[in-house]
């Protein structure tokens, strides 16, 4: 038995206000677990993205969360959940006044092969994106960059979102 105090864990450096990995602080091995805070304008993710093994499940535990989807913006609030199959593309995010509280699953573990779109002034379209830790000084920052051109397409910090330093 495993128990964990998300007040206790650390912010990854995300599109999101906090990212807490749950899967190594319980023990994991065979899913994917993690808990987020997007505070109004935040993401759950770097990119538009879709897993090639790994379908995933969001469950929104307050406020109002917006997937975009293939099919079109899919809308879910407090209570509700959402799944999304392998290989099926998605990006979660807050359009809403309130913050966003929810808790992700992930199985299996690993994802394979994962497609991330993001849009590229210079291509002018959405385009498959790099995703690289840096590091700059005392920050760590995830950036982005298109692969056709190599233009960067998002970078972030702890907690915060597309360039901006808290």
């Amino acid at each position: 038995m495993e128990t964990v105090n998300i007040d206790e864990l650390e912010n990854s450096v995300q599109p999101a206000a906090r990212m807490c990995r749950l899967t190594d602080a319980l023990g994991l091995t065979d899913v994917a677990v993690n808990y987020y805070e997007l505070e109004p304008g935040d993401s759950f993710a770097f990119a538009y993205h879709s897993h090639e093994l790994q379908e995933e499940v969001f469950y929104i535990q307050e406020g109002t969360a917006t997937f975009e989807t293939e099919d079109g913006d899919v809308e879910l609030e407090a209570g509700e959940l959402i799944r999304f199959g392998r290989e099926e593309l998605q990006r979660g995010w807050n359009y809403g006044d309130e913050t966003v509280v929810a808790l992700a699953l992930g199985a299996p573990l690993e994802y394979g092969t994962q497609v991330t779109l993001r849009y590229c002034e210079h291509c002018d379209t959405k385009t498959d994106n790099s995703l690289d830790g840096v590091k700059e000084g005392d920050k760590s920052a995830v950036v982005a960059r298109c692969t056709a051109c190599g233009t960067e397409t998002g970078r972030w910090y702890r907690g915060s979102m597309d360039g901006t330093v808290p």
